[in-house]
């Protein structure tokens, strides 16, 4: 009773908390170094990197936001005014298996008739504009659970000596003799997922966000998320740069759509080359477990789980694995 009832007052804090465990551990050998800079102050040292780390969260925040925004106020004044128009698909489009002629037909009725293409898809508009209302709202509550999560994470790293004989101590009584493997492995785990699948992620959601802004394409902001999203799940970014770049070509010149093809493919498959130098000697994960943790997670506790999911359940494969393989060894 006492366990439950406990797990149902944490309830509200628990992703938070997990997240910023994920955190604290992951930043660890961050935490190391900047102590032994700073004159081994371990309370600066956490201040320092938590300070770090809310300035990252928030910047980036703050400019998709702000690209949301002017997006959709230019989408809207331009669209009272009655000067919103879109540049229309070349003859190629219609020679696409499979979705050319829809595609053509739907973006040419757009170009050109912009109010009768949204009366024709009135009804499709509107549940695309409360998904929106509905992520951007979810995205600042997510934000302000980062910022928790961050906190926590600094508190914890103040505190690092408590956690670690916590962890000696539960691991002991969950594996007995084999619980100083299993706490490396549970902290090699985290750093590998958090350095080699979100990190990653991030870069290739950054400079995204790079390219998409010096192209001077609309809502670079959302497509970044979205970029981000995709690439935590171990899917390629060019399922949403593909249709960007067609886009591209429409509005900028040969040569500019051509460069911008290029850096998006780069973009694309930077994953393959960024890999072998953020895992290291990291521990191998299936991508299937990354992905059934990401999108389970996002179900679960929204973006915030994306993250917390993909680490959780690729820590659960490695720990069960190493349980049975222990189990076979004795």
């Amino acid at each position: 009773m006492l366990v439950t009832g406990s797990l149902l007052i944490l309830a509200p804090f628990m992703i938070p908390l997990v997240w910023g465990i994920i955190i604290a551990v992951a930043l660890w050998p961050v935490h190391i170094k900047v102590t032994g800079l700073v004159g081994n102050k371990k309370n600066l040292s956490a201040t320092l990197i938590t300070i770090l780390a809310v300035l990252i969260l928030v910047i980036p925040s703050l400019m998709l936001m702000g690209s949301i925004i002017q997006g959709s106020q230019f989408l809207i004044e331009n669209f009272e005014a009655g000067t919103l128009t879109f540049p229309g698909p070349t003859d190629d489009v219609k020679a696409w298996p499979l979705i050319g002629e829809p595609l053509y037909h739907f973006w040419d009725l757009a170009s050109h008739n912009l109010k009768a293409f949204i009366n024709e898809y009135s009804e499709q508009i509107k549940g695309v504009g409360s998904w929106l209302l509905e992520t951007i709202t979810g995205l600042g509550l997510t934000i302000l659970q980062f910022l928790i999560s961050i906190i926590i994470a600094g508190v914890f790293l103040a505190k690092t000596e408590l956690g670690q004989q916590a962890a000696d101590r539960i691991a002991k009584k969950l594996v007995g003799k084999q619980s100083e493997e299993f706490v490396k492995l549970t902290t090699g785990t985290i750093r590998s997922v958090v350095q080699g699948v979100i990190g990653i992620a991030a870069i290739q959601a950054v400079a995204s966000t790079i390219l998409l802004l010096i192209g001077g394409i609309p809502f670079a902001g959302l497509w970044a998320l979205l970029i981000l999203v995709l690439a935590i799940m171990q899917l390629p970014p060019l399922l949403i740069l593909g249709p960007i770049v067609v886009y591209a070509f429409t509005i900028m010149g040969t040569t500019g759509a051509i460069v911008f093809s290029i850096f998006a493919i780069l973009i694309s498959i930077s994953d393959s080359l960024l890999k072998p130098i953020f895992l290291g000697r990291g521990v191998e994960i299936p991508m299937l477990v990354i992905l059934l943790g990401a999108i389970g997670g996002m179900l679960v506790a929204g973006i915030l789980g994306l993250f917390i999911g993909a680490v959780i359940l690729a820590l659960s494969y490695k720990l069960t694995m190493a349980w049975l393989n222990s189990e076979e060894a004795d």
